[in-house]
């Protein structure tokens, strides 16, 4: 593992940093069967191809009257009832020239029907109906419209949600493979923590990075084994992660990476593996550091809270997914109007904790917080997403800005 110079004043640019830990993540874990109503947020391990078509046979998109649209006038017309099919029936009797049958949303179409028209378009007269005009296909499902058999319905690497849970359902699928979950460590370090409940002494705070980070690693599906918080000793340290690597698949600790003298964790971490001690081009979130303790990959983060928590979305959520086996891990930007003006040149890239907001004329804006401290959460919990500013770049309002978005970087 390359080695970068923690105080060679070099600071690293954020996507370089994303496409090293990239290429250092480890495979992803083994794969085992699960039935389908467990495997929510789990990684595929194997291309699936559909079992059947999906439809498995032409049927009604609507209720109404299914029909040969070629028996139909081109003015509309009358055609005779020849029946009712409703979800769940056969449809076996084919459809004669000059003949309708009552059909209802997701029934088959009968032989020789090829139309539906919708019934509130429709009059029933007697034994039979009056439909307007049609077009031949109208308000059908096309057998194997969606999928056919054979052909890939999900690829490997692909995360579980809701919708693909409902299509594998569709196709009949009960068991998949997917990856085991990653068994990721959490540690704090400092001396100065504090678990919520507890009284606080002169100089101690509460340990914020624990839970929010914790909750961030549940939405990325991985299984969290906190480890708590590491005395700010050398002895300490290693003991904790000797233990925490012997059983996680990956160390992710908070605080303990700048360059203080009371920061024991980047010593611990050279004597028992190796470090790349990164200084990233990034704000807020500058120290961060990756390297490996007994072979298991770890990410030192900063310990402000708004560091950690942009640092964690920007640059360890994409690690943490590829080494789940999720190939498409990096977020979707948006280019929206900047609602503000960013006059300030900065040697970092900028992470702004900002909100989206609909004008009079309905545009959309972006919108900073007034507080942008690396340590303060509140400008997170008022954003819906991170306003991102170029090195060296200035903003003008009304300027395009890219916009990152709580909603995907949080899953």
């Amino acid at each position: 593992m390359s080695r970068q110079v923690c105080d060679s004043g070099k600071l690293i640019p954020v996507d370089q940093a994303i496409r090293h830990l990239l290429d250092q993540a480890p495979p992803p874990p083994a794969a085992q069967t699960v039935l389908l109503e467990k495997a929510l947020g789990r990684v595929l391990a194997q291309d699936i191809h559909s079992p059947l078509d999906l439809p498995g046979w032409d049927n009604s998109a609507m209720d109404g009257f299914a029909l040969r649209a070629a028996d139909l006038p081109a003015a509309g017309g009358c055609l005779n009832l020849a029946g009712r099919i409703a979800a769940g029936q056969a449809a076996t009797t084919p459809l004669l020239a000059g003949q309708a049958v009552r059909i209802f949303t997701g029934a088959p179409l009968p032989p020789g029907a090829d139309t539906v028209v919708p019934q509130e378009l429709c009059r029933v007269e007697g034994e039979q109906v009056w439909l307007p005009p049609a077009s031949l296909g109208d308000h059908v499902r096309k057998a194997g419209e969606e999928v056919r058999k054979g052909h890939l319905l999900l690829q490997a690497g692909k995360r579980l949600r809701a919708q693909e849970l409902g299509l594998l359902a569709a196709a009949g699928v009960c068991w998949v493979e997917v990856y085991r979950p990653l068994r990721v460590c959490l540690l704090s370090s400092g001396d100065e923590l504090r678990e919520p409940g507890q009284p606080l002494a002169p100089g101690q705070i509460y340990n914020s990075n624990r839970y929010c980070l914790a909750a961030l690693l549940q939405g990325w599906g991985v299984e969290v084994h906190d480890y708590g918080v590491m005395a700010d000793d050398l002895a300490a340290s290693q003991h904790a992660l000797r233990l925490a690597a012997s059983e996680c698949d990956l160390l992710l600790t908070s605080g303990g990476v700048s360059v203080g003298e009371e920061d024991h964790l980047k010593h611990a971490i050279e004597a028992l593996g190796s470090l790349d001690l990164w200084r990233l081009a990034i704000q807020p979130g500058k120290p961060l550091a990756f390297g490996e303790v007994a072979g298991k990959p770890w990410i030192g983060m900063p310990g402000n809270p708004a560091a950690a928590l942009i640092t964690a979305l920007v640059v360890v959520r994409p690690f943490l997914l590829r080494a789940q086996g999720v190939r498409d891990v990096l977020p979707r930007p948006m280019a929206l109007p900047a609602g503000f003006d960013w006059l300030q040149r900065n040697k970092r890239r900028q992470y702004l904790r900002a909100r989206l907001t609909a004008g009079g004329d309905g545009q959309v804006s972006v919108q900073l917080h007034p507080q942008q401290s690396s340590a303060m959460l509140a400008a997170a919990c008022w954003a819906d997403g991170l306003a991102v500013v170029e090195c060296e770049h200035q903003l003008h309002k009304h300027d395009s800005v890219t916009f990152l978005s709580f909603a995907e970087l949080m899953q």
